[in-house]
């Protein structure tokens, strides 16, 4: 039995839509997140020696990462045609999203996410000197490289519908939650009209609104 340890308003998000793709039977075990410091609770972090979601058991197995889960999964259901032929360009887009949705885009997002709690968190004035660290750091290097990476989407999805080419795959599950979190809190927006028209495609799909259904919508932290 495939069991999705589901962490509230987490990656673990995407491993319900992938499973929902694939059609296969599985179970959600839902863990709230602790009010306070929006951690996921200690019997969730007994699961994995890093605690972190997304966290699936099949069978014997424990699984942890988002892309490790997704590639086993796609292994284990090869008809799937979630993942594009070897040796295609579309196979390269492939590899190259799956890996850029947490090392070129999400690792921006969870920077500006810190720095934002920097800039609101401390007693004043402390919060005003961190302000004026964090708005040169945005001004510099976060913005910029944010502003690169939506464009570069942008020009992707002007080409294809989806990431690795005409049909969705697993690199559009691997992005999907980067991209929900930009739309909702980092400038992601009708600028970038071809990413929000694939977003829609997104959440027209049979399989992800189902996923939603059994895992809650994803909210901004």
């Amino acid at each position: 039995m495939i069991t999705v340890h589901h962490l509230e308003n987490s990656r673990s998000m995407r491993i319900l839509w992938l499973l929902e793709e694939l059609g296969t039977e599985y179970e959600v075990k839902t863990y709230k997140r602790d009010p306070k410091t929006n951690l996921a609770p200690p019997d969730y972090q007994k699961l994995h020696p890093l605690g972190k979601a997304p966290i699936v058991t099949d069978g014997s197995k424990t699984l942890a990462e988002t892309g490790a889960i997704v590639e086993h999964f796609l292994d284990k259901f090869p008809n799937s045609g979630l993942r594009p032929d070897a040796g295609t360009p579309q196979r390269q887009s492939y590899y190259y999203w799956m890996h850029a949705s947490e090392g070129s885009l999400m690792n921006l997002l969870v920077l500006g996410l810190f720095m934002s709690r920097m800039e609101t968190t401390p007693p004043f004035p402390i919060n005003k000197i961190t302000s004026i660290v964090t708005g040169k750091i945005r001004d510099l290097y976060l913005t910029p490289s944010l502003t690169r990476m939506y464009e570069f989407m942008h020009d992707e999805l002007g080409r294809t519908p989806w990431f690795a080419g005409e049909t969705v795959t697993g690199a559009d599950i691997m992005m999907s939650y980067p991209v929900e979190a930009a739309h909702g809190r980092a400038g992601l927006d009708k600028t970038y009209p071809n990413v929000m028209a694939w977003l829609d495609r997104l959440h027209e799909r049979p399989a992800y609104q189902r996923a939603v259904a059994k895992g809650g919508e994803l909210e901004t932290l």
